[in-house]
């Protein structure tokens, strides 16, 4: 199964938000034509409405090559049973819906239907995502290679041994530009607080952040590295950094902590 089926037999977007509209383009862009893809969205934006060839809610192909679960986990249970005919056949499901199973849809499409279970973060409407994926027993090499092939429209893909380490994934990945926004949002108040106008500070915030993670990305040490690289010996970020690498309340502690509480409500809800 390649791209080639795709162009074929066609392809199904189950709600088509930001993320989703984010993974489309990047597949228009690389030569998937429109008349190829069906996208079912209540509330379809302007650019989808704009799409020439689009088949924007209209009714489904029988058996596509792929189906792309993108809708709100609450929405879930009324948008899957429209297309549980496709199940236990050769349409490959690929969902990026946050907390919900292999095993619901197995039990909703059947255990012979290939799944593909994925987890973006929001960075992917940007194309610079991470995106982790785990399919079932039915989802073969083949399944996971178009999986891949497809969420690296938006970003990197990275594969999982199991699927209970996607809740450990949706706890970093998942959650962790939250905690970057709010890093962002921490350094600026704390720039404030210390004099700075408040959009000077912001600024600096912003692109301070964007620029060591670009740094982090990119450069040969591993961070720990480029932590040493910027702090001398009884300097000014060595000053801050006893303060934010203290063992008992500092920085690693506390993400942890906000880490293990994530990955905890994280299965409540997939519970």
């Amino acid at each position: 199964m390649d791209m080639n089926d795709i162009r074929e037999k066609g392809m199904v977007l189950l709600g088509c938000g930001k993320m989703g509209s984010a993974m489309l383009k990047g597949w228009l862009d690389g030569g998937l034509p429109a008349t190829s893809v069906w996208v079912n969205d209540p509330k379809p934006s302007e650019w989808l409405q704009g799409l020439e060839g689009l088949n924007l809610n209209a009714d489904l192909p029988p058996a596509p090559a792929v189906v792309l679960v993108a809708v709100k986990p609450q929405m879930m249970a009324d948008a899957l049973p429209t297309l549980k005919a496709m199940g236990n056949g050769s349409t490959l499901f690929v969902s990026v819906a946050a907390g919900i199973t292999i095993a619901t849809y197995e039990d909703m499409l059947g255990d012979r239907t290939p799944i593909v279970r994925a987890m973006p973060n929001t960075p992917a409407a940007v194309g610079r995502g991470v995106t982790a994926i785990i399919g079932n027993g039915a989802a073969g090499a083949d399944h996971a290679d178009l999986a891949e092939a497809l969420l690296s429209a938006v970003g990197q893909v990275v594969r999982l041994e199991s699927e209970d380490q996607m809740s450990a994934v949706t706890a970093i990945s998942g959650c962790g530009p939250a905690y970057t926004f709010h890093l962002i949002e921490a350094m600026a108040a704390a720039g404030e607080a210390n004099g700075l106008a408040p959009e000077l500070a912001l600024q600096l915030a912003r692109a301070t952040v964007a620029g060591a993670g670009h740094l982090a990305e990119n450069a040969d040490e591993d961070p720990g590295q480029l932590r040493v690289n910027v702090t001398s010996p009884n300097g000014v970020t060595q000053a801050a950094l006893e303060v934010l690498m203290n063992e008992t309340d500092g920085f690693p502690p506390l993400l942890e902590r906000a880490v293990e509480a994530a990955i905890k409500r994280d299965k409540e809800l997939g519970a």
